[in-house]
This record gives C-alpha cells, sequence and structure tokens, in this order.
C-alpha cells in the first residue's frame, strides 16, 4: 500500500468531522460530545482504510445478509474470516444436513479447571438463513477453492475469561417488553449464546431515549425502522459506514468494563495474521466478517500492520464435545432478549427484499427444501476494493426515503388475519378485516411513517380483533407472528446426528414411525404376538429414564423389579426433543452406555446416600438387566451406609432394600453377597443410631419408624448372618424420647421385644386418656402407634382398639378441638398405613349395621374372656389330624402370638388358644387343610 493511499482515506472524512466537531461545540457545553462524534467518523475512518476488508454485521439481520449476498457476487473472496468459535469448525460442514434454524452446541460435563457449580458447560451459536454468517458459509462451502476460517476465541476460553462470580445480568440479555413467553423458547436450555454483532446499546439513558422519540415499544422496532429498512437497499459503501459508526457509537457509551471484547478482537487479528503468513493467502482476496462493534476496534493489534503480540493461553483440560441442536425463531429470542416475534418478522423482511430485489441468495447443496445448484467456477482473479467514499455525510443530512404505501400487501395482511382469527375461536369478520386495515395506515401515520410496518399491522390486529378474552390457545399477537413468519424450528438431519441418535432411531425403526417428527406419535407394542419389539420396549423405558417426560411418555405399561408388560402403549416426542438426544451422544456411544456411566458417577458423587446407591441397583436391573453392575453398584451402597452419620434416608432405604430382597429371594441365584453385607451394616448401623435418632430434634417418628423397620423386620436374617440380639435391646432400652410420638414408638419397639406387654401397654394409655393434661398431646401418640404397624404388626389390634376408645369415651369438647390435628397426621399415611388401619377396624368391627348393637368390644370388661385352662376333650377334624401330624409348626405359631403351648400325651393335641380358634371355626380351619391336601 503507497502512502498516497493511507493518506487518501484519511481525508475523506475531514469535512463530516469538522462539521460535527462543530455541531458538538455549538450544543455541548462539555467537550466529551465532540469526542464521541469525531471519535465515531475515526473508527469508521480506521476501519475502511485497513487492508483486509471488513465486513461489519449485525446479529440476523436482514439488512446484513442482502449486503453479504451482493458483496459475495461483486468481490468473491477466496478466504473468508468468520467471528465464530474456532473449535466449531467442524460442525460447519453437516450444516447442509439440517434444516434450519439450528444451533451449533458445544458441551462438557466433566469440567477442569473451572468452578465446579458451573458444570455442564454449554455454548450455543445459532443460525437462521436471513444471516450474513450463513451467507458467508454457504458461499465458503459450495464454491471450489475458497477457504472459510473461524477465528474467534474457543469454547474454552469463552469460560475461562467468563467472570468468576456472580454478577449482575446484561440488560441486553432480558427480554424485551412486548416479548411473549412460548413453549419452544427453550430449545437451547440453559446455554451460552455466541452471537456475531449485537448491536444494542449498554446505556440505558439512550436507548429509552431512542425509543421514546423514536414513537416505538422495544428496540427489535426501533432496530427495523431506522436501520434495517433505511439500509435494505443501500449501496455496500454506505452500509458499511452506517453499520461501522453504529457499531462505535454504542461501543463508545458503553458501561461496563469492555476487557473480554478487547481480548477477542486481539485474538482475532492474531488468528488471522497466523493464517496469512501460513498461507501466504493475498489480503485484498480475504474477507473479515465480525460484528459491527469489533469492526471499531481500537485495539493496538487492530489491523495487518500491527506488530503488536497477544499470548493466547492454552486450553484446559475440559473435554468439548460437539454436536448440532434444533434452534426456533423463539429460542434465539429468548436467547439474546429479542422481542417476540422480532427473528419472524427479520425473516419475513428476508424474503419479501429478496422478491424485490431479486437476488439469489447463497444456499447450501443438499438442505432441506433447496435444489441442487450448478457447480460454480473456481475463484481466478479479485478485483481490488475501490477507495471508499464519504457516504456519512449524505446518509446523515438526507431524511429517510418513505416507502410508498403497498396496499396490496397490507390488505392481503388484514385479511389473512381475520381468516385465521375465526379459525382459532374468533368472532372475526370482513368488517374487522377493514379495521385493521384503516388502523395499520392511521397507527403508521401517527409515528411518521407513510407505509405501515409489521409492527404497526401487529397493534392493529390486537387493537380491532383482540376482544375480552381469548378462545382458544393462541391470542392475536401469537396468530400476528404465525402470520408473518411463525415460529419455524429447525431439524438435525440423520446424518448430522451423533452416533447415539442414530443407533436410537435405527432401534425404534421397526415400530413403524417418523421420529423426526415434531407432533406426538402413538406406538402400541403387543409383547406376546410380536416378541421381536422387545428390545424397542426396553429402549423406550431407557429413553423414559435418560430424556424428559414428553418424549416418551408410557399410557399403558409398566416396568419394575421382576415385572415387564405384555402390552404398551407410549407417546413419542423424540423430533421435539431432539436437542436433549443429541447431548445424551455427547456422552457415550450407546444409551445403556450413558446410563451405566451416569450410574457409577451418581454412586461414587460425594454426595452421594446408601439410598441413591439403592436406586442406582434397582435401575441397573430394571432398565440394564447387569447383575455384574448391580452388584458393584450394591458394594457402593454398603461402603456408603456404613459411612452416614445421619438417618434423614431410613425411609428410603427401607423401602428399597425391602424391594431388593423380595426380586433377589424370587430368583434362582438367591440373594448376592452384597445384600448379606447391607443387612448387616445396616443392622449394627441403626443399633448404633437409634437412642440418637429418638431424642434428636432433627429427627422425625418417619425416620425413627423406618430404623425400627429395618431392625425388627430384617432381624432373623441379620441374625442368621451373625448379628447380635442383644445389640437390639440395648440399643432400645438406652433410648429415652421426650416427643410423643417418638415415646409411642419406643413403647412399640419394647412391646415388640418383649419388654412390655400388652396389658401395661393398654393401661397406660388409658391412664392418658383419663388425664385433662395429656389429652391435647393424645393424637401425637396416635400418630406414633400408626407408624408402629409397620415395624410391630402385631400391634394393629391395639391401634384399633385406642382410636375406638378415645372416639367412644371422650365428651365432644375434649374430642373435637385435636380431631383436625389427628386427620392432618392420618393424612400423611394415607398411602401406607392407612389402609391397613381400615383393614384391621374392619375385621374387629361387626361387618353388618344390626349386629353392632348386641357387638361388645373385645377389649371391654363385658367381652367374653378366653379359656385359660387346658381342655381334656380334643377337637377333632383334618386340621387336627395335621397339626399332630406336624407338632412343630403348631409350636412355633404359637410361641408367635405369644401364647405357652401345652401337648397332651393321649391326643397330641395342643391345648391353647389356637386350639379354641379351630373349634370356634372348624370351615375355616378344613378350608385351610383342603387347600394344603390334608385329608
Amino acid at each position: 500500500m503507497t502512502v498516497s493511499e493511507q493518506v487518501a482515506p484519511a481525508a475523506t472524512f475531514a469535512a463530516l468531522r469538522d462539521q460535527l466537531a462543530s455541531a458538538a461545540a455549538a450544543f455541548a457545553e462539555t467537550g466529551v460530545a465532540g469526542d464521541i462524534l469525531t471519535g465515531m467518523v475515526d473508527d469508521v475512518d480506521r476501519a475502511l482504510s485497513e487492508r483486509l476488508e471488513i465486513f461489519p454485521v449485525c446479529h440476523h439481520s436482514p439488512a446484513s445478509g442482502l449486503a453479504m449476498v451482493r458483496r459475495l457476487r461483486e468481490k468473491r473472496p477466496q478466504v473468508v474470516y468468520l467471528e465464530l468459535c474456532e473449535d466449531l469448525r467442524p460442525l460447519i460442514d453437516e450444516l447442509s444436513n439440517c434444516t434450519l434454524p439450528v444451533a451449533l452446541q458445544a458441551f462438557a460435563s466433566r469440567i477442569e479447571g473451572f468452578p465446579a457449580q458451573w458444570a455442564p458447560l454449554s455454548i450455543v451459536a445459532p443460525i437462521t438463513e436471513a444471516s450474513a454468517e450463513y451467507q458467508a458459509i454457504a458461499y465458503a462451502l459450495d464454491t471450489p477453492g475458497v477457504e472459510l476460517v473461524l477465528v474467534d476465541r474457543s469454547t474454552d476460553h469463552v469460560f475461562q475469561w467468563a467472570p468468576r462470580e456472580d454478577e449482575n445480568p446484561d440488560p441486553a440479555t432480558e427480554p424485551e417488553s412486548g416479548a411473549a413467553p412460548d413453549p419452544e423458547s427453550g430449545l437451547h436450555g440453559d446455554a451460552v449464546g455466541i452471537e456475531i454483532g449485537d448491536l444494542r446499546p449498554r446505556f440505558d439513558e439512550l436507548e429509552q431515549y431512542l425509543l421514546h422519540h423514536g414513537k416505538v415499544r422495544h428496540w427489535s422496532e426501533w432496530w427495523d425502522q431506522y436501520v434495517e429498512q433505511p439500509l435494505a437497499g443501500a449501496d455496500y459503501d454506505t452500509y458499511r459506514q452506517v453499520m461501522v459508526m453504529i457499531g462505535s457509537l454504542f461501543r463508545r457509551l458503553r458501561r461496563g468494563s469492555t476487557a473480554v471484547d478487547e481480548d477477542r478482537e486481539r485474538y482475532m487479528w492474531t488468528r488471522m495474521r497466523e493464517h496469512l503468513a501460513a498461507t501466504g493467502t493475498d489480503p485484498d482476496r480475504c474477507l473479515y466478517v465480525c460484528g459491527a462493534a469489533h469492526a471499531a476496534s481500537r485495539v493496538e493489534q487492530f489491523g495487518l500492520e500491527s506488530r503488536a503480540e497477544f499470548e493466547i493461553t492454552p486450553r484446559t483440560e475440559t473435554v468439548w464435545h460437539y454436536g448440532l441442536i434444533p434452534s426456533s425463531h423463539s429460542a434465539i429470542e429468548a436467547q439474546f432478549g429479542l422481542a417476540g416475534g422480532a427473528v419472524s418478522i427479520a425473516a419475513a423482511t428476508w424474503s419479501k427484499a429478496l422478491r424485490r430485489s431479486k437476488l439469489q441468495p447463497f444456499r447450501l447443496a443438499g438442505q432441506a427444501g433447496t435444489k441442487k445448484p450448478a457447480k460454480r467456477k473456481p475463484i481466478t482473479t479479485t478485483p481490488a476494493p475501490a477507495a471508499p467514499a464519504d457516504r456519512l455525510s449524505g446518509f446523515l443530512s438526507t431524511p429517510p426515503l418513505l416507502d410508498p404505501l403497498d396496499e396490496a400487501e397490507l390488505l392481503e395482511w388484514s385479511v389473512d388475519i381475520a381468516r385465521l382469527a375465526r379459525r382459532n375461536g374468533y368472532l372475526a369478520s370482513t368488517a374487522d378485516a377493514i379495521a385493521v386495515f384503516e388502523t395499520s395506515i392511521l397507527l403508521a401515520g401517527m409515528r411518521n411513517r407513510t407505509r405501515p410496518t409489521p409492527y404497526d399491522f401487529q397493534d392493529a390486529a390486537i387493537t380491532c380483533i383482540e376482544k375480552d378474552r381469548v378462545p382458544g390457545r393462541r391470542d392475536v399477537k401469537r396468530l400476528c407472528e404465525i402470520l408473518l413468519g411463525g415460529d419455524r424450528i429447525g431439524q438435525v438431519g440423520y446424518a448430522a446426528l451423533p452416533p447415539l441418535a442414530r443407533d436410537v432411531l435405527d432401534r425404534l425403526q421397526p415400530l413403524g414411525l417418523d421420529l423426526s417428527k415434531r407432533t406426538l406419535q402413538r406406538a402400541l407394542l403387543d409383547l406376546r404376538t410380536d416378541p421381536h419389539l422387545a428390545s424397542c420396549s426396553d429402549l423406550l423405558w431407557l429413553l423414559r429414564r435418560l430424556l424428559p417426560s414428553g418424549a416418551a411418555r408410557p399410557i399403558m405399561g409398566s416396568r419394575g423389579l421382576g415385572e415387564k408388560s405384555i402390552q404398551e402403549s407410549w407417546d413419542l416426542g423424540l423430533g421435539r426433543y431432539q436437542r436433549y438426544l443429541v447431548e445424551l451422544g455427547y456422552e457415550g456411544v450407546t444409551i445403556e452406555q450413558v446410563l451405566e456411566q451416569r450410574l457409577r458417577k451418581a454412586v461414587n458423587e460425594s454426595g452421594a446416600t446408601a439410598a441413591v446407591a439403592l436406586a442406582a441397583v434397582e435401575d441397573a436391573l430394571v432398565f440394564l438387566g447387569s447383575v455384574r453392575l448391580a452388584d458393584e453398584l450394591g458394594s457402593r451402597a454398603v461402603e456408603l451406609l456404613a459411612s452416614e452419620r445421619s438417618v434423614d434416608d431410613a425411609p428410603e432405604v427401607l423401602r428399597r432394600i425391602r424391594a431388593l430382597l423380595d426380586y433377589f429371594r424370587s430368583t434362582a441365584t438367591g440373594l448376592p453377597d452384597w445384600c448379606a453385607r447391607f443387612v448387616t451394616a445396616g443392622y449394627a448401623h441403626y443399633c448404633t443410631l437409634l437412642p440418637t435418632a429418638f431424642v434428636a430434634d432433627d429427627t422425625g417418628p418417619a425416620q425413627v419408624t423406618a430404623m425400627l423397620g429395618f431392625l425388627f423386620g430384617m432381624e432373623n436374617l441379620a441374625l442368621s448372618l451373625g448379628c447380635d440380639h442383644t445389640q437390639l435391646e440395648l440399643a432400645v432400652q438406652q433410648s429415652h424420647p421426650e416427643a410423643p410420638a417418638k415415646i409411642a414408638l419406643l413403647w412399640a419397639a419394647r412391646y415388640q421385644l418383649g419388654l412390655l406387654s400388652l396389658p401395661e401397654l393398654r393401661h397406660r394409655c388409658d391412664d392418658m386418656l383419663a388425664n385433662p393434661l395429656i389429652l391435647p398431646t393424645f393424637p401425637d401418640y396416635i400418630l406414633g402407634f400408626v407408624q408402629a404397624m409397620d415395624p410391630a404388626p402385631t400391634l394393629k389390634p391395639f391401634v384399633v382398639e385406642i382410636l375406638s376408645k378415645s372416639f367412644g369415651t371422650l365428651p365432644d369438647k375434649v374430642l373435637l378441638p385435636w380431631l383436625p390435628g389427628l386427620i392432618t397426621n392420618l393424612r400423611n399415611h394415607a398411602a401406607d398405613l392407612v389402609p391397613t388401619l381400615i383393614r384391621e377396624a374392619a375385621r374387629t368391627f361387626p361387618p353388618t349395621l344390626p349386629a353392632l348393637d348386641t357387638w361388645t368390644p373385645p377389649w371391654s370388661a363385658s367381652a367374653p374372656s378366653v379359656p385359660t385352662t387346658p381342655e381334656t376333650a380334643a377337637p377333632s377334624g383334618p386340621l387336627t389330624t395335621m397339626l399332630a401330624a406336624h407338632p412343630a409348626t403348631c409350636i412355633a405359631l404359637a410361641t408367635l402370638l405369644g401364647y405357652e403351648t401345652i401337648w397332651q400325651a393321649t391326643s397330641l393335641t395342643p391345648k391353647s388358644p389356637v386350639s379354641i380358634l379351630i373349634d370356634r371355626y372348624p370351615d375355616a380351619g378344613n378350608a385351610l387343610a383342603a387347600t394344603l391336601g390334608s385329608n
């Protein structure tokens, strides 16, 4: 570059600089305004004088896309430098297999060098057809001899340079007023959004000033009215100068630190100089696509002539996974704080501008909805860029051209919105369509517009059609967005999916469904008629375990320990939840591998508990059928239980270990070794913690009940494995609770151990019922006894007895005050213990109403007593013969019931309450004997 070429551009904007400086001196008291205005001109001068042509863009801007198409067809660059994370470059080649909009994603679940609370890390870069970056990508990939180079910082550096402390959210990322929530706005999840060209002022007062005087509601409408529309048909030089000027203005008025943006600019210029030096490419044949704010950069590394160095730090040890996920207009709006419908309106503006200008945009070959383009010839020559002329002076001094009213377009919109409103339940008519048409023109005139914009039309439709209520799922605002372009949702093609996602779709092919659709589809599986569908059923249950509930929802059928359905019905929406399926592909090759890794990770985390490990064992058996993995996870459960110092998860532990023991007892191999170790470790563990749990305020009755249920329910197994029963007796005797519910649990435990007889327990409860000082807390005692039915099932009749005595003897003035508390407490156990209590009451009370008049409670003093003296007459019948043949069984049963059995040598018949029961109910005994095959 010659000296004259360097000086000429600087003199180009001299007149504009002097004019702005004079205006600032005339209207501003300080020199700050003058410095900002002249600095903007200097930034434009510097950017346009750079030998490497800089193309400033705005994120998802139709004007930027149109200017990009024109410039690419004119310049035909050989190298395109694009402001995008450099490690996303391999994903660009897969865009041809997708339907836009989609988002490039980098994902890391296991992180190194970052705070642990940041995990998982995720970054998305959405791409739409109307964006300038997509036009550059399509041109570079489909034109022979053109190289596409991504020069922005890597995804690892995005988080390296991120602040490590919580800061206030950026106002630009907050949804604008008027943004409506949409169910599709969560396609990006919690990922960090990467955009090219963030052109929104970070100066709140300036933004509010622009919105007020522009007579618009939000920033997206202001940008469309005062930037997009004027620049849509502007020439290339005007477009560049205006965009750099806007970027410079917002950059200079930005509040807060700009260190990260400046480091990004240093990073990009360093990468571009490295590439040019390595390849020897002529800079005149290159194009640098970046955000308008970055084009106005003032870092010392700016430009090819700069010799300033910038040290790029190495990446961390974090392993990143890359893929494409579906995106949508609403997801982009939610990600970058745009108004609802802004991207849809931009897409409609893009399509209209293409029709008017008859431009042919660049589209990737093979992409859905495109025709295969003819092969383009390789790049041979590249014209040198012309010296920039001052176009800013004319653009800033000339009022915007007013587009003539397109009555045909506005009339079509008005008719279509009335028709669409009727389809969605509104009572819209031709009169409403006319009103929308006239109101749109009126609103545009009030806002100094000759031609109504889509935002004017939307306001008019809401005013004229929206009445007192919304009759359907969509309001008029949403209907206008659908009419003007709708919320387009992208789709990742099969070839661009990770191996896991492709494997899932291949294995579900026998269902005969098109799982790429975003609608719910019903799958019917008759596993008895078509056994080959069993593999599909297993996979669907895995998907239900790993994906959100809407991806695979069972309508009929269940899957648990030892159970499988013979018929199943599913609602499948994998197309709607494609993003989650893609992210599963970052964790493994098959879905079984992903679940296995997650189960291992869950039990080895720092906060893992025995309940978590038992849940992992259950999942390994139910979903994977892996006994080897279950043994590994079970051994970890034993270690976790022995190391726990809390009993908060005791109910969950008891529920899961009971289910697992029942399952393993039904298998041919029996109990595994880890189950035996878990029972022995749990027996010793809960015996040790029982006295403390009884008196601890932070331990509730549910936890104590679960501990007693574990100790009493698994005592026989624990004793057979070498545990000492004395340890349990000592633990109960050392417990001294003060809470009423825990006292009742302690009495139940002592009764179960034989340390407290039933008459003594009944006497204590009768004394409490007679003591007016204890009556207000008696519902808590009842709650404790109700919970004690689990560890002490023989206590069920007594619980019915104390409830009956309470309702039968207490006066209403005593009973009614604590009745609500009792009902509330019992309601918490309605699913587990109350049904047991009701069944026991049904066995105790007479079945008919007439019998209730003559019924005497068995605990009443006037009830017939059970004979306790041995009888000489022995009952006869098949059951007596069977008991005489097997005396050991009868002795064990009588001992379990708490009675002493006496056998007579002459008749070999036990003289106990058991024999009396046989006399009273001979039919039941004969039926039992017939069932057992005895005569």
